[in-house]
């Protein structure tokens, strides 16, 4: 049985002077673009379907209805473009969406309890001991007043009841075990003193000093170069291996999906259009907006002068509340009965990969894995 379990969740925002769409005009297929032309907009734990509503009229849904499982030990990706709902759908996990003006709807089972269902006082009690979250941008998710070992040790204080002596000495055995030279001399000093790499590796560091059983990510090696990125990833991957965290890697980057993931969840317009192992998903993509995103991505061993194929457009805000399939704008296999009616995940090609789609693509598709 997974260690949490997220059922059905749906975020939804205010918006002024919008009203849902009711139907989806199908448009052509893009034409290939050259690369040069090309812009991109692009079981512990277990998601079903959770719900987060705003409340207000003239609503923009942001999540809709995700569903996903994650095990001890098991890294589980999330992927998809700016807006897909990626972020949202981890701060509603964790608690730290408004209380007023959002409506939880769902079940989001840790331990046997529901986390969307907990009072602010027990989610509290497990952010940081049991749950723990490493955030999108260390610069500002650090105190930048308070030098970094205080912000370290007062984790160990309230969740370890360390405290002295002994919390100062096991925030340095935290740095330096994340890969931070001369821990102690930095403890004394303040985030703008560090490198963004070793912010990052700080941030790390307080979201493991106890040991948490679920380990979120939000984008952690966004604005570092490929080098520190590399280096964190391989930090992540040692502590899920090391410890038996379960990991659920929140990003855009395919190559981060490529190297760290067993599992992966592609999201589009709110929904999870398409889970499978990273193996199979790369070796064969079966929805069509996950075969679009891999054939857009510049590979070295294609013919020289070869275009490539975007996605043509973005996601509508209000195409969450559209009759039939969010994607079919888009799409250049649409077809009548992608209009009508909200596809569901099937097993198109085998047991264990599921796609949202009812033309899905089914033909290999050579993808280096």
């Amino acid at each position: 049985m997974p260690l949490l379990t997220v059922d059905e969740l749906t975020v939804t925002f205010g918006g002024r002077g919008r009203k849902p769409a009711k139907t989806v005009k199908p448009v052509k297929a893009a034409e290939p673009v050259k690369a040069a032309e090309t812009t991109e907009d692009t079981s512990v734990r277990a998601a079903r379907d959770n719900t987060v509503r705003a409340a207000r009229d003239n609503t923009v849904r942001a999540v809709n209805g995700v569903s996903f499982s994650v095990d001890e030990g098991q890294v589980v990706g999330l992927v998809g473009e700016s807006g897909c709902g990626k972020s949202v759908t981890s701060l509603a996990l964790m608690g730290l969406l408004p209380r007023k003006g959002v409506t939880l709807g769902g079940r989001a089972d840790f331990e046997g309890a529901d986390l969307l269902a907990m009072s602010p006082r027990k989610i509290r009690d497990l952010r940081g001991s049991k749950l723990a979250m490493i955030f999108q941008d260390p610069l500002s998710s650090l105190n930048p007043v308070v030098p970094i070992g205080v912000q370290v040790t007062e984790i160990l204080k309230r969740h370890r009841g360390m405290k002295g002596e002994a919390a100062r000495k096991e925030a340095a055995h935290l740095l330096d075990r994340v890969g931070i030279p001369d821990p102690d001399r930095r403890l004394k000093e303040y985030p703008h003193q560090l490198s963004g790499g070793m912010r990052q590796r700080a941030l790390i560091a307080m979201a493991v000093a106890c040991a948490p059983r679920l380990l979120i990510a939000d984008e952690p090696t966004t604005a570092l170069d490929v080098t520190i990125q590399a280096q964190i990833l391989e930090l992540l991957k040692e502590l899920v291996d090391q410890e038996g965290t379960a990991l659920l890697m929140i990003t855009h980057d395919l190559g981060v999906v490529a190297g760290l993931c067993d599992q992966v969840n592609v999201l589009y317009a709110g929904k999870v259009v398409e889970s499978s192992g990273r193996r199979e998903l790369f070796a064969h993509p079966t929805h069509p907006y996950t075969h679009g995103l891999l054939g857009s991505i510049p590979r070295l061993d294609a013919p020289r002068g070869e275009p490539l194929n975007p996605i043509r457009g973005s996601i509508n805000d209000q195409i969450a509340w559209a009759e039939g399939c969010a994607f079919a704008p888009r799409c250049d296999r649409y077809e009548m009965g992608c209009l009508t009616g909200t596809p569901e995940l099937t097993e198109p090609r085998e047991a264990g990969h599921e796609a949202r789609c009812v033309n899905p693509v089914l033909a290999t598709t050579e993808v280096p894995a």
